[in-house]
């Protein structure tokens, strides 16, 4: 059985140190995704946390096909999405962007690590929605096309289609800048 397997069960059992586990695993990487798809870091912390307040009160329901971590960056997605809706299509900006992984001890390689940073966030946002959310659940959630494709309710190809596509768009977009 595996951690995450564990940390399932436990929680359904009533465990909460095993929610504050599941969180502390997972966190960085589904505010990520959030970010990613919402271009808004107040709104995609509230994502976050909608998502583990659900995952709390819905302990015992919760059904897994793949991986917890799959499971957990569909929910954002689909959360993101709401979101999105709600607002109907009202500009997001970009309200932060964070600070690149590990101490750079030279000050100008962190502003160029920061800058890249900034233009490729900059270059994502620009994307239509279904292929900036591909391209997040594919290389920040880590689901595979397959997942991706069960997710979002549409062909392996199409989803592959939005990937390859989305990608093009980016080198375009960054070739640009």
């Amino acid at each position: 059985m595996s951690e995450d397997q564990q940390l399932l069960q436990k929680l359904c059992n009533g465990d909460r140190d095993a929610l504050r586990r599941i969180y502390e695993k997972y966190r960085d990487g589904l505010l990520t995704i959030a970010i990613h798809l919402l271009r808004d870091t107040s709104a995609a912390e509230d994502c976050l946390q909608d998502v583990f307040v659900a995952l709390a009160g819905g302990a015992g329901r919760v059904r897994i096909r793949s991986s917890l971590k799959g499971y957990l960056a569909a929910s954002i997605a689909n959360r993101a999405r709401d979101k999105l809706r709600r607002k109907s299509r009202q500009d997001v900006t970009l309200l932060a962007v964070p600070e690149p992984h590990g101490n750079c001890p030279e000050p100008f390689v962190h502003l160029a690590e920061s800058e890249e940073n900034k233009s490729l966030w900059n270059a994502l946002a620009e994307l239509p929605y279904e292929q900036r959310e591909v391209i997040t659940l594919h290389l920040h959630g880590r689901m595979t096309f397959k997942e991706i494709a069960a997710y979002c309710d549409v062909s392996i190809n199409t989803v592959q289609s939005r990937y390859r596509y989305g990608i093009d768009k980016l080198r375009m977009i960054l070739k640009g800048n």
